[in-house]
């Protein structure tokens, strides 16, 4: 494994109290790569601190831990960039598991899973976020079909071509979501790896308020749906207008049946509404459905045409044909 090919990128905001100890531990594990620290515009020593102890330290006075991302991924050019936060509970010796499928070719994103060995149900003292974790988890599953181990871990490997062509949306810690709902949706190779997880220790404070931000995570999770998956969420949306105007309107044509009259009119112009809006809400997801679709086939070209085949070049033969060998001699490849 080629460590002059890795980015450690720690994305910080008043981590005076670990951040030390942090970039000490990645260097040791990863002696070649370049620790990158990125001070979200910190009160205390956080980056004093991160450039004494041999850190490449920049500045990014936008607040938010999605626009850290934003402005790292954008600034950094590696094979593999492995980002983990500054707050020191996550272990360095995972490092070189999560980054090594990476720089194989095996993966574009390597997971640290705090979940499955039961650390972080063990360690975690803060109330709901397991459960929030869990909520996210379902979610997708739900809507993508692909069950993550873990989604809100901050502990993860990503290619080149990942991080190059992932367009940031959220400012704040929606950030882990977008990733996971984005390496789903655009069908990237994604791996787990268990690690152990420790909490924070004694005076160093989370900045992820469990309420407002897991509100915000629901609804980034909400709003990559609707975009990814425009026909499924407008047909859900069609699904609650039908059933609501049928529940309405069919009150209304069996006394009509009966009598011949329509004595709630009201009730009977509601149902035609919702009817329509039904009928709206299902044309407008298959015409997002096919402008999204078009979207994903740009967006898969750009890739090819950013990031060509690493076969290529190699040999006087063009990449595809090393793939395949000839049956016989009579038909040699070119």
């Amino acid at each position: 494994m080629d460590q002059d090919e890795i980015a450690v990128i720690i994305p910080c905001y008043n981590e005076a109290q670990t951040i030390g100890k942090v970039v000490d531990d990645f260097k040791r594990e990863l002696p070649a790569a370049t620790i990158y620290v990125y001070d979200n515009d910190s009160t205390d020593a956080t980056a004093a601190i991160a450039m004494g102890h041999g850190a490449t330290v920049r500045f990014e006075p936008r607040h938010g831990k999605g626009n850290v991302c934003r402005q790292m991924f954008r600034d950094i050019d590696a094979a593999c960039y492995l980002m983990v936060d500054g707050d020191d509970t996550y272990p360095a010796q995972a490092a070189k598991a999560l980054c090594e499928p990476i720089l194989s070719g095996r993966a574009d994103m390597v997971v640290g899973d705090r979940l499955s060995n039961g650390t972080y149900a063990k360690e975690n003292r803060r109330a709901f976020h397991g459960f929030g974790n869990d909520l996210v988890r379902a979610m997708i599953k739900w809507i993508y079909g692909y069950e993550y181990a873990d989604v809100m871990t901050g502990f993860r490997a990503m290619s080149k071509p990942f991080v190059k062509t992932f367009p940031v949306l959220s400012d704040g810690f929606q950030i882990e979501t977008e990733i996971s709902i984005h390496a789903v949706d655009r069908r990237w190779r994604i791996q787990s790896v268990p690690v152990d997880y420790r909490d924070r220790p004694e005076g160093s404070e989370s900045k992820l308020n469990t309420l407002s931000d897991g509100i915000k995570v629901v609804a980034m999770v909400g709003t990559l749906f609707k975009d990814y998956r425009p026909l499924r969420f407008f047909s859900l949306v069609a699904l609650l207008f039908f059933i609501v105007g049928m529940a309405l309107g069919l009150p209304v044509i069996h006394e009509f049946a009966a009598t011949g009259i329509v004595p709630r009119f009201p009730t009977a112009i509601l149902a035609a509404a919702l009817m329509f809006l039904c009928a709206l809400a299902l044309a407008t997801g298959l015409i997002l459905d096919a402008v999204a679709k078009s979207d994903r086939r740009q967006w898969e070209l750009e890739v090819y045409r950013s990031f060509p085949n690493p076969h290529e070049g190699t040999s006087d033969r063009p990449w595809w044909a090393t793939q395949f060998q000839p049956r016989d001699n009579r038909h040699p490849l070119p």
